[in-house]
């Protein structure tokens, strides 16, 4: 494994780092494609999680090196939290994960994350859930509509996190949103967040015009997720003809570590040979002639230029 300053954390994290997605028979995530509804109440647990798959898949991390792990809804939470007492870490891990129901478009406005005493609750609350001593990285993903409706929102959650770092129960702060480069900017300006968390590929790349370098400038860590598009990435590959998934994942995952500002891409999957294998990119992350080659055929393919097409105009509104 390579590992990665991440900003000015201090923190050395894997190069590669693993979601807590658990997958049904049609590869999409549990939770959010059962119950959405569920998945983003605080204190749902659905069945199942962190059951021997999971705990397979946790060991391998460790074999690899792999420190930082990434969790979303409460039945993630509370599975991570169990499966590490029932399988401690060998060295210092690191979890980010987010308030539940407080952000992207599930809060109107993001108004929960703005008051102090309603965000420390779940803070509590998720420290309590995942029997940690505080949250390594608490992701505060808030939306355009936040910015617009309070003028003083991002204020308020720069003295929210102080107040949270002084009384111990979180460590760092990531700025995330799904509102594009605006959002994003203003996030990174406040100085209110250590990391930047953000969609990354080489068909939504409108990041790498001035999102990573102003983190950079700033002295924020970034973390790359959506390496393979939700899995859009392997139906462009058919399009063009390319049936080789590892060779697909490989060119994809190279893409962004070329771009050095990433210091670690999450990386979500259900089985560990999977696993392995995108962590063997790390021996040689630059990209072969065949792999640049692969990506310009994907590029040429009708889904790739209606996604990027897509993903541009989020990014850029």
């Amino acid at each position: 494994m390579k590992y990665a300053r991440l900003g000015n954390t201090g923190i050395d994290v894997s190069m590669l780092s693993m979601g807590g997605h658990e997958y049904l028979a049609n590869h999409k995530s549990r939770g959010f494609n059962e119950d959405f509804a569920k998945a983003i109440t605080p204190g749902y647990i659905f069945p199942g999680f962190g059951g021997e798959q999971r705990k397979e898949l946790i060991k391998a991390s460790y074999d690899l090196g792999i420190n930082f792990y990434d969790v979303t809804h409460d039945s993630e939470k509370e599975a991570l939290g169990r499966n590490f007492r029932e399988l401690p870490p060998p060295y210092p891990v690191y979890i980010q994960t987010r308030p539940e129901g407080f952000v992207y478009t599930y809060d109107e406005n993001n108004r929960k994350m703005a008051d102090f005493q309603t965000l420390r609750a779940e803070a509590i609350r998720i420290v309590q859930l995942m029997q940690r001593d505080s949250i390594d990285f608490f992701n505060l993903a808030f939306m355009k509509s936040a910015l617009e409706h309070d003028p003083e929102y991002l204020q308020k959650i720069a003295f929210n996190v102080s107040r949270l770092k002084k009384e111990g129960l979180v460590r760092f702060a990531c700025a995330d949103t799904f509102s594009g480069e605006s959002t994003y900017l203003a996030q990174i300006a406040s100085e209110a967040f250590d990391v930047v968390y953000v969609n990354f590929n080489f068909a939504d790349h409108c990041a790498s015009t001035r999102v990573l370098a102003e983190a950079n400038r700033h002295g924020l860590g970034v973390i790359a997720r959506e390496a393979f598009m939700k899995g859009a990435l392997f139906e462009m590959a058919a399009e063009a003809g390319i049936t080789d998934k590892s060779l697909v994942s490989h060119a994809a995952l190279k893409w962004i570590y070329a771009h050095h500002e990433v210091s670690t891409i999450i990386y979500g999957t259900g089985k560990p040979s999977h696993l392995q294998d995108a962590a063997s990119v790390l021996q040689d992350d630059n990209l072969t002639e065949e792999e640049a080659s692969i990506i310009e055929q994907i590029r040429k393919t009708t889904l790739f230029k209606a996604y990027e097409s897509q993903k541009t105009q989020e990014f850029l509104q």
